[in-house]
């Protein structure tokens, strides 16, 4: 890949938006690149990040000199493979230290990186490895019991890939150790002279994100530094965080959430971010007390889980003054639980992998505001609500439309269908259907794609999944229409709570007491083992579909 793979969409910024972007910071001409070199001069000794290991009960940190250091050790080792400017690197890691410096020496020889969940398997590996052209891949040997390396090693002769590099555990014949190649070999001395010129600029293809793929194989999404820069930067004001603030992160390192909110605003206003390599919600409580985490991130189960975890086994939790939350509605038993037992404050984020952080409740909202919106857009980002099926008028509620400076550059040769989704002055639709709340800002209903009206009312559907959820027989609901059409009977398909076996009038009651509009209830309950879900965890509606339509 070179710095001209990824074509200008058709609606790029004009010279003057981009001139703007620049005057009001939201896009610079350094980099994350800059940020760390700079900590490691200002702050050499500073705690960086803490990588908690659940399996091995250890906990690896790096402070800023350290984490400089390995960046440029590892940058000697992607040399030492033959990487070139514009290549991409993939890594497919779960939360460890390995994963932060390997972020920023992908930067400093001019790489790509494409970072990749550990639970991707080989078909849809084999898309994103092929897609991208990947050179070199760094995963781990096994993941949940599969054989990762093995798996990608025998891949290779079907792809241009020419490096398997295995972080942990045996390496298959053919693949490179991590520790022996990366960690060992002091490249640093040997090769830093090599790195001069070759570390990518602020508005060069910088990382691709892959999409969740809820209808077929995902798309790359392709950032540059600058981009990903104004998400992270509006966010980071949004909650006025500076260089005390000390983040536990619960979502992954290879999702924009994890990669760009969690290590790079961390690096760049010199932080400390926590995180750990497998779900436990004791361990998170461990990392906010034993770092004086001042803000607790992750999805709302996570969150509530969490807080359940502190209700029986207590921990010093005095520090943290934000709990921030996002990829699913904030209910107000959350916004409660989380108040009273951490006395932090619940902030909704709203975003999409295409722009980061889009809209954030705010500081100066009062304290249960998470409960009904999703907060107004970020100063780089401006949103606007569509009628669905006429873009060119406005209405309170409908499609979901946002641009700005967060904007990403395009899709891994797949420019069109970007390009497709932009109006003509510059509109990504979102895909959503949202309200207005009142405030300049928005409530997220659902999918466009998934929409049901009754008497001319969008059904929230999001928000009511996340109350179905809530009832103690259902650990997680999914609503659809069978058929996709907009005056479909509602379906609600729930997987059961411990023994529990959830009726439909107990939903529908439970839908009652939480205040819910009785045309919204669903008029049919089918009861599954799990619901089919993408890589980043999104409910499958189109299978669900599939298997119950005939029902």
């Amino acid at each position: 890949m070179t710095a001209t793979t990824v074509r200008t969409p058709v609606s790029a910024p004009t010279a003057d938006r981009m001139a703007e972007y620049r005057r009001r910071g939201w896009w610079r001409d350094e980099t994350f690149l800059d940020d760390l070199r700079r900590q490691a001069r200002e702050r050499p000794r500073k705690l960086a990040i803490a990588g908690r290991r659940l399996g091995e009960a250890r906990t690896d940190t790096l402070d800023y000199a350290e984490l400089a250091r390995l960046t440029d050790r590892f940058a000697g080792a992607l040399l030492e493979l033959g990487v070139e400017r514009g290549d991409v690197v993939a890594v497919q890691l779960p939360n460890r230290w390995e994963m932060v410096p390997l972020m920023f020496a992908c930067t400093a020889v001019g790489a790509v990186i494409c970072p990749i969940a550990p639970v991707c398997r080989e078909e849809e590996l084999h898309h994103r490895l092929a897609l991208t052209e990947a050179r070199v891949c760094v995963t781990v040997a096994e993941w949940d019991g599969y054989p990762l390396a093995e798996t990608i090693n025998a891949l290779r002769h079907e792809l241009p890939l020419e490096h398997v590099v295995v972080v942990d555990g045996h390496a298959p014949e053919g693949a490179v150790d991590f520790h022996d190649h990366f960690v060992s070999a002091h490249w640093e001395k040997q090769r830093t002279g090599d790195l001069e010129g070759r570390a990518l600029r602020p508005d060069e293809p910088f990382v691709v994100l892959f999409t969740s793929g809820t209808t077929g194989f995902s798309k790359g999404v392709v950032h540059s530094q600058n981009t990903v820069h104004s998400g992270v930067r509006g966010y980071a004001d949004t909650f006025l965080l500076r260089d005390d603030m000390v983040v536990v992160v619960t979502t992954p390192l290879v999702h924009y959430s994890g990669f760009g909110q969690g290590v790079l605003a961390g690096v760049m206003l010199g932080g400390t971010i926590a995180f750990q390599d497998g779900p436990d919600h004791v361990g998170l409580l461990d990392l906010v007390e034993r770092y004086g985490a001042t803000l607790l991130y992750g999805p709302p189960p996570t969150l509530s889980g969490v807080a359940a975890a502190q209700q029986t086994e207590p921990r010093d939790v005095s520090s943290l003054r934000h709990t921030i939350t996002g990829a699913a509605p904030v209910l107000q038993e959350l916004v409660d639980e989380l108040r009273d037992t951490f006395g932090a404050r619940t902030y909704s984020v709203w975003g999409m992998s295409e722009f980061g952080p889009v809209t954030i409740t705010r500081l100066d909202y009062n304290q249960d505001w998470a409960a009904h919106s999703h907060g107004r857009p970020i100063d780089s980002m401006e949103i606007r609500i569509d009628q669905c099926h006429d873009a060119g008028r406005r209405a309170p509620v409908g499609r979901l439309r946002v641009r700005g400076a967060s904007q990403a550059l395009g899709y891994y040769k797949q420019q069109d269908a970007f390009d497709s989704e932009l109006t003509s002055d510059g509109w990504f639709d979102t895909g959503d259907v949202a309200r207005e709340d009142g405030r300049g800002g928005i409530r997220i209903l659902g999918r466009s794609r998934d929409t049901i009206l009754r008497d001319g009312i969008v059904v929230p559907m999001a928000e009511l999944e996340a109350i179905l959820s809530r009832h103690p027989g259902v650990a997680e609901a999914a609503l659809l229409g069978p058929t996709g059409q907009v005056d479909d009977p509602i379906l609600a398909v729930a997987v059961p709570r411990g023994g529990a076996r959830p009726t439909l009038p107990e939903i529908r009651d439970h839908l009652r007491d939480h205040g819910q509009d009785p045309r919204f209830f669903p008029e049919r309950l089918e009861v599954v083992d799990v619901l089919p879900k993408t890589l980043t965890g999104k409910v499958r509606k189109v299978e669900l579909r599939e298997r119950f339509s005939g029902g």
